[in-house]
């Protein structure tokens, strides 16, 4: 899956035959099933629509493998302003790989969707909840997915599905677990930071990090991507 400068998420790939028949099958089921009276779409777009439904009542079922401690969903960020506006009014919300799309479809997500409340102080970043447990809860990582946006070692793009939230300040050591002193880092670099001596920084004020060796010496090129 690509998306495309306009917008658009164009799909390709190859099946084995059965694989192919099987992925068929549930297509045909599902346009053959759901087709109302009139309908004037395409062969091709019936077949887009298909397989966006399928994985639609996959993810409502709720029997899909968790993800970092979550249910697989769709999650769009927007503003409490964007998001509370008339129709019409300018404003935009963010999906985490399709990129942006319009307030108002933001608002017909909505309509049938958990809203969940990340509040942000004066410089933009999200606030944080102290040290009241270890583990990350679900609230503090999607406000540092929000601000980090995939992994923060030096030249990795890892998307937030491939990481694990870090505690800078390590919280056996007294940090706390918050917005503050997490960072989301996906595992072969979450494994270079705790065993291989390399430290990640965030520069005060900012959602922008620095990566350093354990020389000391920043890291400012591309040490290696995600492993698939």
């Amino acid at each position: 899956m690509a998306r495309s400068s306009g917008g658009r998420v164009y799909t390709s790939g190859h099946l084995d035959p059965v694989g192919a028949e099987t992925v068929h099958a549930a297509l045909e089921a599902v346009m053959n099933g759901y087709r109302p009276a009139g309908d004037h779409r395409s062969h091709a777009e019936r077949m887009g629509d298909a397989l966006v439904e399928l994985c639609r009542q996959s993810l409502n079922a709720g029997r899909l493998p968790e993800v970092r401690g979550q249910s697989p969903h769709v999650r769009v960020a927007i503003d409490l302003l964007a998001l509370c506006a008339h129709r019409g009014t300018p404003g935009f919300g963010e999906l985490p790989f399709a990129g942006p799309i319009s307030a108002e479809t933001a608002r017909r997500i909505a309509c049938d969707a958990g809203v969940s409340r990340i509040i942000v102080g004066p410089n933009s970043l999200p606030l944080d909840v102290g040290r009241e447990q270890r583990l990350f809860p679900v609230g503090i990582r999607r406000a540092i997915e929000q601000r980090d946006r995939h992994c923060v070692f030096a030249g990795c793009t890892a998307p937030p599905a491939w990481c694990d939230v870090h505690h800078v300040d390590h919280w056996a050591w007294g940090g706390e677990t918050s917005c503050e002193t997490g960072a989301l880092v996906c595992e072969h670099h979450h494994t270079a930071v705790h065993e291989g001596g390399f430290r990640v920084v965030r520069e005060a004020g900012t959602a922008a990090w620095h990566t350093y060796r354990p020389d000391g010496s920043e890291v400012t090129v591309r040490v290696r991507g995600p492993a698939p």
